[in-house]
Parts: C-alpha cells; sequence; structure tokens
C-alpha cells in the first residue's frame, strides 16, 4: 500500500517525539527541545508547545521569491510567471499545487516543508503542515490532565488547542471539500478507517471545536491574569476569534456549492442565490454575536481602520484623523508598513493572522518587488508582475455607492466611459495604477523618464505584456507603487524598511460575512437577534469607512432597487466582498462557494483597451490636472484569458499517492 494520507501528511509522528521547547514561544529558536513529559508539566512549557502550531500558519504572500494565491478572476501574471500557480489554475490544472519539484510560488505545498523552521515564511504551507498542527491540537488535548496550574490556565490550553484543530480542518475543507475530522491522536500503525464527511458534516464539527474554544478562551489576553508572553497576545486566538470562525464556517456551509452540490448553470438557473437558510440564520447569530462584542466590549481592540488621505495616490494619512481612529493605522498598515520598524501590518483590524516576522527581510526583497512595470529597470528583479484584470477593477464601484454596470451589463449610474477614472470609489485610487498616474516621485534617470507617469492606453509604453501590463493597470493596494528603483521604497534595509503580510480575517471581513448570512435568509432589513445592524447597515459601516456612498446609491442617481430586490442586494454583498478583499486571496473561494467559477463572465479575464482623448500637456500635470479627470477614447474591455472550467474545478484535487489509504476515502470527482 502506497503512504496513507495520514503517514505521509503527519510526520509529526517522529517530530512530536522530540518536542520543542517552551521557553521562547513564538521566537523560541529551533534547535531547542525538551522531553514529552517536560512539555505538559506546567503553563508555560505547554503555551510553547502549543504555540508551534501558529508558527505554521502559512505567510502566502512571501512564501516564495514570487508568490501565487489570488486564484480567482482577479489577478494574471505576465508570461514570465506561466509557471506560477495562478496560471496553471488558468489552464485548469489543479494538480500542479502538489507538485513542487518546480516552484510554483504555491503556498498549499512548498519545496521545504520544516515546522521547526522559525521566521522563515518559505519553510511553512498549508498540506505540509495541516496534518501536523492537527496532530498536536489533539496531543494538547488528550495530556492536559498532566498540566499542573489553575482551571484558568488550563481552560486557556484546551480553548487555544480546540480552536486550532478546527482552523487547520477549515483551512484544508476550502480547497478539498469534507474530510476526515481527526479528533485524536491516531496510531502510526494501526490507522483507523474514518469515514470521509460532507462538507457541511465537517463544517459542523468544525462549528462546534470553534463554539469550545469561544467558551473556553477571553475576549482580551491582555486584560486577564494568564496574559502570555512577550507581548504577541494579539496572534492568539481568542474569543471573538473564534466566533468569528465558527460563523464563517457556517455561512461557507451554508453556501450554494456545498447545499446543491457542484454545478454548472447556477447563474442562469439562480441556484447561486440559492443557500442553506437554517445554517445561514446560525450563522449571522453566531457573527452578530461577534460583532456586538467587537462593538461594546472590544472596541479597542478590533476596530476599521482609518481611511482618510491627503494624497490618496501615495498612501500619505491626511493630518486631521477621523475621530475615534488610530492615526497610527491607517488602511495602508492593514497589508504592508513602511519604515515602521517592521512593525506586523494588519492593525486593529486583524481578526486572525499567523506570525509576520521578516528576518530574512523577504518582503523587500522579493514580495515588494512583483508588482510594478519591469521596463528600463523601474522595479528590480526578475519581470513577473501580479496584475489586476480589467473585470476585477470594474467592481470597484462610483463614489455614490452604486456599481458601474446595471444588472444587464450595461454601464449606469453616472459612470462614463468618456471619463472612465473618475468619480470612482475612493478604494479604487487607493489600490490601483492607471493611465497618467505619476509613478515616479524622485529624480529618475534619463533611461526612466518617460515612464514617470504611466501610460497604459493601448499601445502605450508600460503596455508590453513582457515587462508591463498586458491589462492596462497596475495593483499598489498591497505594495505601494513608490517600491520601485528612483523611490526605493523597498530599500533592503534590515531590521526597517517594507513589510508585508495578507490576514487571514479582518474586521470588514466579519460585516461582510454578516450581512451575507442575513441576506441569505430575509434580504437587506434582515438582522439577527444577538446583533442590532441589518444586512444593509453592515455592508454600509465599511463603505462608510473609505467615505464611499452606501449600497443604493446617494444623491441623484440613488435607486432603491439595489435594497428592495433581493438578488440585486446579494450581488451587491459580493461586489462589495470584491472591492474590499481585493487581491488578498480569498475571490477564488467566494467563486467557488457561490457556484460562480464556470459560469460567465467570471470565467474570463479581461484587458482594458482605449487611446487617450486628450493632448499631451494634459499629462504633465503642470497645472493641477489630475489623472482621474483624463478624457479617453474607445474605452472597452477585452477577453485575454477565458478558463474552461468543469465541475470538478470546485474542489482541488488530492495528491494521488494520498488516495490509497482505504476505499471509503477517493479522490475528490472528475480528478
Amino acid at each position: 500500500m502506497k503512504k496513507t494520507l495520514y503517514i505521509a501528511g503527519l510526520f509529526g509522528f517522529v517530530l512530536c517525539a522530540s518536542l520543542m521547547s517552551c521557553e521562547d514561544y513564538l521566537d523560541r529558536e529551533p534547535n531547542t527541545t525538551v522531553s514529552g513529559s517536560d512539555a505538559f508539566k506546567n503553563f508555560e512549557n505547554y503555551q510553547g508547545f502549543v504555540e508551534e502550531i501558529i508558527n505554521c500558519i502559512p505567510d502566502k504572500e512571501k512564501c516564495s521569491w514570487c508568490p501565487s494565491w489570488n486564484w480567482g478572476d482577479d489577478e494574471v501574471f505576465n508570461p514570465q510567471g506561466d509557471d506560477r500557480l495562478t496560471h496553471q489554475i488558468d489552464l485548469g490544472n489543479f494538480r500542479k499545487w502538489y507538485q513542487p519539484t518546480s516552484d510554483l510560488g504555491n503556498w498549499l505545498l512548498t519545496s521545504s516543508n520544516n515546522p521547526s523552521g522559525i521566521n522563515q515564511p518559505k519553510n511553512h504551507s498549508l498540506w505540509g503542515h495541516a496534518w501536523y498542527c492537527i496532530r498536536k491540537a489533539n496531543m494538547g488535548l488528550e495530556h492536559i490532565d498532566e498540566m499542573i496550574g489553575t482551571d484558568e490556565e488550563k481552560n486557556r490550553i484546551l480553548g487555544q488547542c480546540y480552536f486550532y484543530r478546527a482552523w487547520w480542518h477549515f483551512e484544508l475543507m476550502e480547497w478539498f471539500g469534507g474530510l476526515p475530522y481527526i479528533d485524536a491522536v491516531l496510531d502510526a500503525n494501526n490507522i483507523p478507517e474514518l469515514p470521509r464527511l460532507s462538507f457541511q458534516e465537517c463544517a459542523a464539527r468544525c462549528a462546534e471545536d470553534f463554539r469550545k474554544a469561544a467558551e473556553l478562551l477571553p475576549i482580551c489576553w491582555d486584560s486577564t491574569s494568564v496574559k502570555g508572553q512577550d507581548e504577541k497576545n494579539q496572534l492568539r486566538a481568542n474569543k471573538i476569534t473564534a466566533l468569528c470562525y465558527k460563523g464563517k464556517c457556517q455561512l461557507w456551509a451554508a453556501s450554494p456549492l456545498m447545499e446543491h452540490g457542484a454545478q454548472i448553470g447556477a447563474l442562469s438557473s439562480g441556484l447561486t442565490y440559492d443557500y442553506n437558510k437554517a445554517l445561514c440564520d446560525s450563522a449571522a447569530e453566531t457573527l452578530g454575536l461577534a460583532l456586538n462584542l467587537i462593538e461594546t466590549k472590544a472596541n479597542e481592540q478590533y476596530k476599521l481602520a482609518n481611511f482618510d488621505y491627503s494624497d490618496i495616490y501615495n498612501h500619505v494619512m491626511s493630518d486631521e484623523i477621523t475621530p475615534g481612529y488610530d492615526d497610527l493605522w491607517c488602511y495602508s498598515d492593514l497589508f504592508y508598513t513602511l519604515n515602521k520598524k517592521l512593525k506586523n501590518p494588519g492593525g486593529n483590524e486583524a481578526i486572525w493572522r499567523g506570525p509576520s516576522n521578516s528576518s530574512d527581510n523577504s518582503s523587500n526583497w522579493a514580495t515588494a518587488k512583483v508588482f510594478g512595470p519591469k521596463m528600463a529597470g523601474l522595479v528590480a528583479h526578475d519581470k513577473i508582475i501580479h496584475q489586476p484584470t480589467a473585470n476585477l477593477v470594474e467592481m470597484y464601484g462610483m463614489a455614490n455607492g452604486l456599481p458601474i454596470k446595471d444588472e444587464n451589463g450595461n454601464y449606469a449610474n453616472g459612470f462614463d466611459p468618456t471619463h472612465p477614472w473618475k468619480d470612482r470609489d475612493p478604494r479604487f485610487y487607493h489600490d490601483i495604477v492607471f493611465d497618467g498616474f505619476k509613478y515616479l516621485n524622485g529624480s529618475a534617470p534619463k533611461n526612466q523618464q518617460p515612464y514617470v507617469y504611466c501610460e497604459l492606453f493601448t499601445g502605450g509604453n508600460m503596455r508590453p505584456v513582457a515587462d508591463g501590463s498586458q491589462t492596462g493597470y497596475f495593483i499598489q493596494k498591497l505594495v505601494p507603487h513608490t517600491c520601485n528603483e528612483v523611490d526605493k521604497d523597498y530599500a533592503d534595509k534590515w531590521g526597517d524598511g517594507m513589510h508585508v503580510y495578507i490576514s487571514y480575517m479582518r474586521l470588514a471581513d466579519v460585516y461582510l460575512m454578516y450581512a451575507e448570512a442575513c441576506a441569505a435568509i430575509g434580504g437587506a432589513t434582515q438582522k439577527a437577534k444577538s446583533f442590532d445592524k441589518t444586512a444593509v447597515d453592515a455592508v454600509n459601516v465599511v463603505r462608510e469607512r473609505c467615505h464611499c456612498g452606501p449600497v443604493g446609491g446617494r444623491g441623484s442617481n440613488a435607486n432603491a432597487k439595489y435594497i428592495t430586490d433581493n438578488k440585486l442586494f446579494m450581488d451587491e454583498i459580493r461586489r462589495e466582498r470584491a472591492v474590499e478583499l481585493s487581491f488578498e486571496g480569498f475571490r477564488f473561494n467566494d467563486l467557488q462557494r457561490w457556484l460562480l467559477l464556470t459560469e460567465y463572465p467570471y470565467n474570463t479575464k479581461y484587458s482594458v483597451e482605449f487611446t487617450r482623448g486628450e493632448s499631451d500637456d494634459f499629462y504633465k500635470f503642470q497645472n493641477g490636472e489630475d489623472p482621474k479627470d483624463a478624457k479617453v477614447n474607445g474605452y472597452h474591455l477585452k477577453p485575454i484569458i477565458t478558463r474552461n472550467f468543469g465541475t470538478k474545478h470546485y474542489w482541488f484535487p488530492f495528491p494521488d499517492n494520498d488516495v490509497y489509504l482505504y476505499e471509503g476515502f477517493a479522490q475528490n470527482p472528475g480528478w
């Protein structure tokens, strides 16, 4: 028999026999060890044992020199990145995820998997560590009676172990569907034939573990007598984290894919809007409870980041900060910090994230150098470039809150194709580099002077497919455009400079999940018993933060149909997720669970094509002109990639060597 799923994945049978030192928790040295009995003898040692699980959480954007994590319809690479998993997914070649002999930039399985590799993001991956961490969580639960400590200390350990066991299962389920739920330490010599559960059955097991975790963990570690150590309590699971994940787990289980199974045509048949209402009700109550706690008891611990900019294009914060916001955390700081001594991105909005240390300087050396144009040496290193698709950019609506297209796909609601950058959602100007944008702020050498202002029109000097943008845009949400060879915001500063990280869950996401769960039950005015905001209120909280208009719009173009029509309102929630969570790695799973991966237009990636309608003098910006005011001619989208997906593409395949475990554990359909 070939290696089993458990033996192949749970290499922890050997590693756990030599348990890691617990003295330094999240920062301990990887070569220090203690005996198994010492690991469980007191809270300090036990906590160190548990926190190796946190160290194993994959760092998606630093797992490779050029990482790949956006697999929806939101991003493309230029041809030098054809071997990256982003392009392989476009080709339908999902099996590539478990073929690490060539570096695909893939956080699901890296070529190096070492749970003991502290502060080494290239050592951590989902498949490589999930089984190991589930086993550690089960060991933590089974040995609790050996610990000498207070009831509060024991509850703290138990709560974390329940949380981690559920979290690692759920992360796997998002990509592979239902699994056997492993709730005991398995015997390497006698593998039980655990049944493979459906997604909804497995989600119920996860939700129960998250519930137990929420009951055992505090809202805030720092406010209790058991504080942990090393000032990293913001990285540890707490009651709110557990509630948010329980609600997410319930919403995912309620979603159309899990309720109806993989199928083609869900958009035309309406199944994409058909959720399991009982599970949605549970999700809404759970997420509502978490939001109520956040707004009433944890408002200093969790809050939406500030979005007040004096210069939105260069991410310069305003001197006049909105009252109630921490002026140390702006929207940009959710994704990167700059010259803040490698302060972890995420701030008070991060509900869950892993350690984001950058001792190997990978933020500066790698991540920060794969988002900008490569011609004339504008951005250093190899020529792979993350680029936003034009269809995703069109998800950014108007400043008044309305989408730029109506339900029939026609431009509407104040959008003018001759002035396509004008009066857009403020997040557009923060996230997207577009034609006429000033890309180089410093003094450019002669060979780079033609690129000071972006030429992203059809045939412009930044449109070569090989080393520019084939879509007509660049991304600067996660890495600012000033990471270039003139402005040098990715300067290789050890211990300072650029630090990049994408949280696994942040507060805006929780508001939008709550809104979706409520809307699936009763539309825009639905609300949970546990929280006083309606679905539309929750969406508008996220929009108000960035000064965008509410659902339904404001002013002369306001249209109530986006609130009163339940399907149009759900479309607005989904569009809001696309914009607010853009390029953060959520889009594939959203399209997947909504049964939209196979559906037009979501199976197509587009570029934007146009010519300039202004004189060359306008683009010198010497008289106070703003690139968003530019006039263009012939604005239209052009398909560049069509993904020929079938129903099998709704789930990733298991590695071939891991599906010969027993008859009840089968490969995903179609693979």
